[in-house]
């Protein structure tokens, strides 16, 4: 069973972030992105976050399966602040050793065994509206059958009616994929652009009006660690890399804004927490942006991650 080693920062980033000479998660870069004057579209207003429940503990969640998860691999692969350096030698990332279930939800620990719980999910209004409910972010007795017949037609497990990341992940994904591009967010080009909505927290590319690489379920930087904004361009791309700052491997990374990449994690993707600021795919799905994009394709990111 292969172990990751620990995750240390060198003193010399260390010693540059305090000095202010390495750029901060978050921060916006100084220069703009190459690209005609007309590349610009105005930031998309973000939905309102979902309110957690009441109850503080229900901020804290687990698989709602026993021994779901894979603890053996990254969960949430810590992402390079600065531009990436070729490693010493390649180091070829592991492949999956099985097929992760992306279909476990994730639930407060007083909820993992409820036939039907009447707690109120960290995602209840999001979910609410895309199942067509009453959007009021309060759990009733009717959005829990609701939510779990959904749950248990879509094979999310336990199908309980919480309405958890991995429900609202996948309500997003199947309301977006006949047309993710409906509310014109993502500027269309004659050239590829990938686009990022970190609002639904969904991606896909696009070429025009075709959508060349369908759309997907993506994790996006947590609250400190935010994935930036705006147009990016695709400046450096490593197949097998290996952060040489945190010694983690980030398979089919493309970089595109200084540390930051869209990169396959082994571990599901819809969870609690988001990414330290790269845009996190599964291992499959980020093999097959591999064969997509190229080196100098434009990337347009808007919207922000519920709950910052």
């Amino acid at each position: 069973m292969t172990r990751w080693r620990s995750r240390i920062l060198p003193p010399l980033l260390a010693a540059a972030l305090l000095a202010g000479t390495a750029p901060a998660h978050g921060e916006e870069p100084d220069p703009t992105p190459p690209g005609p004057a007309s590349e610009t579209a105005p930031e998309a207003t973000a939905d309102p976050a979902s309110e957690a429940a009441a109850d503080p503990a229900s901020d804290v969640l687990v698989p709602g399966i026993a021994g779901a998860g894979r603890p053996e691999y990254p969960m949430d692969t810590p992402d390079q602040v600065l531009p990436p350096t070729t490693p010493d030698g390649e180091i070829p990332v592991p492949e999956p050793e099985e097929e992760v279930d992306e279909l476990v939800e994730y639930l407060p620990r007083g909820a993992v065994k409820a036939a039907c719980t009447a707690r109120t999910g960290l995602y209840q209004r999001q979910v609410e509206r895309l199942l067509k409910l009453k959007a009021d972010g309060k759990q009733s007795a009717a959005d829990c059958r609701a939510i779990r017949a959904f749950q248990t037609k879509q094979k999310i497990k336990p199908a309980n009616g919480y309405a958890g990341p991995v429900t609202w992940g996948r309500a997003e994904l199947l309301a977006a994929r006949k047309n993710p591009n409906a509310a014109k967010k993502c500027p269309v080009r004659s050239y590829p652009v990938a686009c990022v909505d970190l609002n639904r927290e969904l991606m896909w590319v696009q070429k025009g009006k075709k959508i060349t690489y369908p759309v997907v379920n993506i994790r996006s930087g947590r609250a400190g660690y935010r994935t930036r904004t705006g147009w990016h361009s695709v400046y450096w791309r490593h197949k097998d890399h290996w952060s040489t700052i945190y010694d983690t491997p980030m398979p089919f990374s493309q970089f595109f804004d200084g540390g930051q990449a869209f990169h396959g994690v082994y571990g599901p993707i819809a969870t609690p927490t988001g990414s330290r600021g790269c845009v996190n795919l599964s291992y499959r799905n980020a093999e097959k942006l591999w064969s997509v994009l190229r080196k100098g394709d434009r990337v347009y990111i808007w919207g922000k991650r519920p709950g910052l």
